[in-house]
């Protein structure tokens, strides 16, 4: 049974405003303030050439979670720095999940750890650093 998301509002409305993600299958799990969890499982057309889940889109689950992550605090914020390590590969069928937790928040910067899971087995570890927005009047 999938769990109902609970947070702040921030992050319901920029999910629901998401396209690329919702387009991806990317699914948001669960939040609260610092942290995320989002689910995507790997369907035939998001593998490589190998025949592997393509990276790009193992990127694309963690900086989901990276991103509601770090805008359930409520101001706006983008990603300003973001780097993977690949540890294993996913394939067809493989359902990802990935937690984003925050390291150190500092004036408008974050930094947070993402860890992508296939069940026990890490598939990548993902680092990204955030920026507040600055408010517009």
């Amino acid at each position: 049974m999938t769990q109902q998301p609970s947070g702040p509002a921030p992050v319901d409305a920029m999910m629901a405003a998401d396209r690329a993600s919702a387009h991806l299958g990317i699914e948001l799990v669960d939040y609260g303030d610092g942290w995320a969890r989002t689910r995507m499982t790997i369907r035939s057309d998001m593998v490589n050439g190998h025949d592997i889940a393509h990276g790009g889109l193992v990127f694309s689950l963690a900086d989901t979670a990276f991103a509601c992550a770090c805008n359930s605090w409520g101001p706006p914020t983008v990603a300003a720095e973001c780097s993977i390590v690949f540890v294993a590969a996913a394939r067809t069928g493989d359902t990802l999940e990935a937690h984003a937790a925050v390291r150190s928040r500092f004036g408008r910067s974050g930094i947070y750890d993402v860890t992508v899971r296939r069940g026990d087995d890490v598939v990548a570890e993902f680092r990204g650093r955030s920026r507040q927005l600055r408010a517009t009047t």
